[in-house]
């Protein structure tokens, strides 16, 4: 795949005719090596071994107010794309910090795919309604399943092909660690393409290259932050210059107080939005994520949820807000949603779904990598 190239159809499988890229070291990584499956597992065990806080610990966090605008922008591209009793497929799902989101837009039914078993987890417990944080919750309104699997690796199609299609795909903060290897990044692709239906939505949030680029260029080094994280790269990149024809494998290790300390992948958003068309996924927007909120920011109902999360504030003139350096963490980050291409009946459900409103250990889907 090249920047300029003749469009192909709207199936969700690229031609195989399509010309490769190559990694930023240059070697052919057409098959999963040992090196990236450890890379891969060293971030699976990181986010697994996050212990669950209370309500008093995720207060005091440092980067708190930047948590509550993550929350908000995600509540946000929920609200705007999402549709009561819609099917909703969550890549990377985690701990299930969206279910509440999702509760609230009134989806049908929810899957939720992620690497970690012990996020699968805290996941299933906090659908049941058996964590502390929401004890006294009711239960949530949807029935649901929950996959423990590698997304970027193991494909998705046959595992859900009776939950399938979905209105909607979500992937939050995770699909850069797609960006590893080319195979990887298509396989992400492939499970979104082939579980969406024609004109389902694709939304989702990630780092934004160019503005890491842009800050790596102005350091003095290869590592820069501020007091609330750190970005470092290897010496490899002295440089400072990224082919495009050699778009992936390009990692930096990234630090930020209390929520990531993990190797990253940049995901040059150009590349992604012509490899993205080989599967019928058409780019609807792109917003760095201060944008994002500097736009949606001024529509009424979402000041007011930003008012009652309290990223900014809660307006009692204590103090207490975004700082500058959570701010600038924030811009970090894009927003993007995409749309398949085709036409397709938003009402058609597939009426072979489960109907769990409770999953117990057992119901937990395990998919192997392949090896």
């Amino acid at each position: 795949m090249k920047r300029g190239h003749e469009e192909t159809s709207s199936s969700s499988s690229p031609p195989h005719s399509k010309p490769r890229l190559s990694s930023h070291n240059g070697e052919d990584h057409g098959v999963e090596d040992d090196s990236t499956k450890s890379l891969a597992r060293k971030v699976a065990d990181h986010y697994s071994s996050r212990s669950n806080q209370t309500l008093e610990e995720r207060e005091a966090s440092p980067i708190i107010h930047m948590k509550k605008l993550n929350n908000w922008i995600k509540s946000v591209l929920i609200q705007l794309y999402t549709h009561r009793d819609d099917v909703v497929l969550d890549l990377a799902c985690g701990k299930g910090g969206d279910l509440i989101k999702w509760d609230k837009a009134r989806i049908g039914y929810y899957v939720g795919v992620d690497i970690a078993d012990g996020s699968i987890e805290d996941c299933r417990t906090r659908y049941n309604g058996e964590t502390d944080q929401i004890h006294r919750r009711k239960r949530f309104s949807f029935p649901a399943r929950l996959i423990c699997a590698d997304c970027y690796e193991v494909p998705l199609d046959k595992a859900l092909q009776d939950d399938a299609p979905f209105d909607i795909c979500s992937c939050q903060f995770a699909l850069h660690y797609s960006w590893s290897t080319e195979e990887r990044a298509r396989q992400a692709l492939e499970n979104v393409s082939s579980l969406l239906r024609p004109g389902g939505t694709f939304i989702g949030t990630m780092p934004d290259a160019n503005v890491i680029v842009k800050k790596l260029r102005e350091a003095e080094g290869l590592t820069f932050g501020n007091s609330v994280y750190w970005i470092s790269f290897d010496e490899e990149y002295t440089k400072k210059k990224f082919k495009s024809s050699r778009p992936f494998g390009i990692q930096y290790k990234f630090h930020l107080e209390d929520a990531v300390d993990c190797p990253e992948w940049l995901v040059p958003f150009h590349i992604f939005k012509e490899l993205a068309k080989e599967y019928g996924l058409e780019l609807v927007f792109k917003k760095n994520s201060h944008e994002f909120v500097n736009e949606y920011i001024k529509k009424p109902e979402f000041a007011e949820l930003m008012r009652r999360l309290g990223a900014l504030g809660d307006g009692s003139g204590d103090g207490r807000t975004l700082s500058e350096d959570e701010w600038e963490a924030a811009y970090l980050y894009l927003v993007f949603v995409m749309r398949k291409s085709g036409q397709g009946d938003s009402l058609k459900k597939n009426t072979q779904r489960r109907s769990l409103s409770q999953i117990r250990q057992e119901d937990v889907m395990y998919l192997p990598c392949q090896p």
